[in-house]
């Protein structure tokens, strides 16, 4: 990593670093083949996936979650 650019973002305002992790972050999500899982996370996955296809009511919906976040 070249250390010039890093000492240059950073001097950047935190808004500016935020913004700079997102845009990198969407990069790296727009490639998700490019970061092999391991295998314990593969296990992992596996794992919630079945208890998710056992009980799929089980869950809580994305609005339930933040709702109790808020609170």
């Amino acid at each position: 990593m070249k250390e010039g650019l890093v000492a240059e973002i950073l001097e950047l305002p935190v808004e500016e670093r935020v913004l700079l992790v997102e845009a990198i972050w969407d990069s790296i999500s727009a490639a998700p083949d490019a970061i092999p899982l391991t295998q314990w996370q593969r296990e992992e996955l596996d794992r919630r996936l079945a208890d998710y296809q056992a009980n799929p009511n089980s869950g809580r919906t994305m609005e339930e979650v933040f709702s109790d976040l808020r609170k």
